[in-house]
């Protein structure tokens, strides 16, 4: 018994099923990857339908406008080569609809979160580099929930409201003044989040950031928000509000 287990162990095949079964672990390990990209796509379409139901019709509409427009280029372009200009074309229009997707699933996305405490501060958390943003509001109204979110960039200082404008005015005039106090030389901008008049909706929120005219190097934004955080920040944040329970998926949002 001790010969066969022995020679079984030492035989010309071991090293080939050894070598054969670690090819089998990667390849079931490469194939639930793929599945989880698919399925997190589909979860991504699903959620985008149901609050927008035209999406469907608008990436078919911008799939087929890119294909004719591909065999168009190759019949016309490419000398009659109308097969090259449906490989373009098929490739281009999956892009593109994939594009339409990604919009529509950004709009989603915060409408679900909208109206709910920390929205505005989950919103800017999809700003690109550049941008410093407080984790937590700098100003909150325990019995409303209205709240002041803060975003230091090259523009200077952003105070994004959340709440309606007549009621959330005292918080920002009161860490206005108190960013004036410590920072006389440094613009303070006041952005309203909502769908009242003058306000901004939380999808249109980062492109009204990026509007801006920088004043600050990178340098001087480091040093602002360095002076800032040296002062410290009394806010006790009540219980009951999470800023940040209800975030945005950004990868979701890109359609990724």
């Amino acid at each position: 018994m001790a010969k066969s287990t022995s020679s079984a162990s030492t035989s010309p095949d071991a090293p080939k099923r050894k070598l054969f079964s670690r090819r089998s672990k990667n390849g079931a390990s490469a194939v639930p990857k793929k599945q989880g990209r698919v399925k997190q796509m589909v979860e991504i379409f699903k959620m985008t339908r149901r609050h927008d139901p035209n999406v469907p019709w608008l990436m078919l509409l911008v799939f087929l406008g890119v294909v004719v427009v591909g065999l168009v280029l190759g019949i016309f372009v490419f000398s009659g080569n109308w097969i090259t200009g449906l490989i373009l074309g098929i490739a281009l229009g999956l892009l593109g609809a994939l594009l339409v997707l990604s919009r529509r699933a950004e709009r989603a996305a915060f409408a679900q979160i909208e109206g709910k405490p920390g929205a505005s501060g989950a919103a800017l958390n999809t700003l690109k580099r550049g941008w410093i943003v407080e984790e937590q509001p700098v100003a909150v109204n325990p019995r409303t929930q209205d709240a002041v979110f803060r975003a230091i960039g090259r523009p200077g200082i952003v105070l994004i409201t959340e709440g309606p404008s007549a009621r959330v005015r005292p918080l920002v005039d009161s860490e206005r003044k108190r960013l004036k106090r410590i920072l006389p030389n440094v613009s303070v901008h006041v952005i309203e989040t909502g769908r009242g008049e003058g306000q901004v909706e939380l999808s249109k929120l980062t492109k009204k950031l990026q509007k801006f005219k920088p004043e600050l190097t990178k340098v001087e934004v480091g040093a602002v928000s360095k002076r800032i955080s040296s002062l410290g920040n009394k806010l006790p944040i009540p219980k009951g509000i999470d800023p940040y329970k209800a975030r945005p998926d950004r990868k979701a949002a890109r359609g990724r």
